[in-house]
């Protein structure tokens, strides 16, 4: 592959963080057009979501003897730091190829439809995290400075969403079936990841080592435990960088390869 080849993907990388007003305005309107005609728009999720939480809290506090105070924030936090990660991966499999139009008649790079996908589904985040202030009074807690740690955390979970959903859209593209795939592995990774349980209920060592190899634990306890006042241990914050930076220069070395390929895939 020439120099020329390789700078492909990291010029369409970087136009697409250039242009980072279309990521914006694009998804916005896939939120827009999804809630056509709604009064509540994006806030249906909201009180979804905040049900959910209230069912599970009640139940899997009891079930798993935990106190409701701090079960319920924890359970929280899980569960709307998955649902963007979820969503974000299901509808970012088919990124590229529910974007087919614009592929073949604009030359918009890949990575904005990636971006979009997730840009659209922040917002969505944003709208559901007004669930946990209301959860902090509910239970009488507060957050303190460790909440700041949110922003790095968060920023490295964008990092190598980015990455791994340009990723998986061009292998969804390529081979449709791994959307159903992925779907269904996620489906499983749910189980094996602390979001309706918690760490310190595994008693057995091998299984909470699991948890050592499992990069969803620690890109969502990047963002979870700072808002519950707790800093983040120093490996998670290696092992989500290191991430970052390997999964990047992958997927701008796989768009460099594959991006003129695309087109006559979707």
């Amino acid at each position: 592959m020439s120099n020329k080849q390789k700078s492909v993907g990291w010029d369409d990388f970087t136009s697409a963080l250039r242009n980072f007003h279309v990521v914006k305005v694009m998804g916005g309107q896939d939120i827009k057009m999804r809630y056509k005609r709604s009064k509540m728009g994006p806030f249906w999720i909201t009180i979804s979501m905040a049900v959910m939480i209230t069912t599970m809290g009640l139940v899997f506090g009891n079930l798993f003897k935990t106190n409701v105070k701090e079960f319920l924030p924890y359970l929280t936090l899980g569960l709307i730091t998955w649902s963007f990660i979820q969503s974000s991966i299901s509808e970012g499999c088919d990124a590229l190829i529910s974007s087919e139009g614009i592929i073949k008649q604009l030359p918009v790079p890949l990575h904005v439809h990636v971006m979009r996908v997730i840009w659209k589904n922040f917002i969505i985040f944003l709208h559901n995290i007004v669930i946990f202030p209301l959860v902090l009074i509910a239970v009488q807690k507060s957050v303190d400075w460790t909440v700041f740690l949110v922003i790095p955390g968060f920023i490295l979970l964008i990092l190598n969403l980015t990455w791994a959903l340009m990723i998986l859209s061009m292998i969804c593209a390529r081979f449709r079936d791994m959307t159903q795939i992925v779907l269904s592995i996620m489906q499983v990774i749910f189980y094996l990841t602390p979001v309706i349980w918690m760490p310190k209920l595994l008693s057995h060592s091998a299984a909470a080592a699991l948890l050592t190899f499992n990069p969803l634990y620690h890109l969502i306890d990047l963002v979870r435990g700072p808002l519950l006042g707790e800093i983040p241990m120093m490996s998670s914050y290696i092992i989500a960088g290191v991430m970052a930076v390997v999964g990047l220069a992958l997927s701008i070395a796989m768009t460099s390869k594959y991006k003129y390929r695309v087109p006559y895939w979707v």
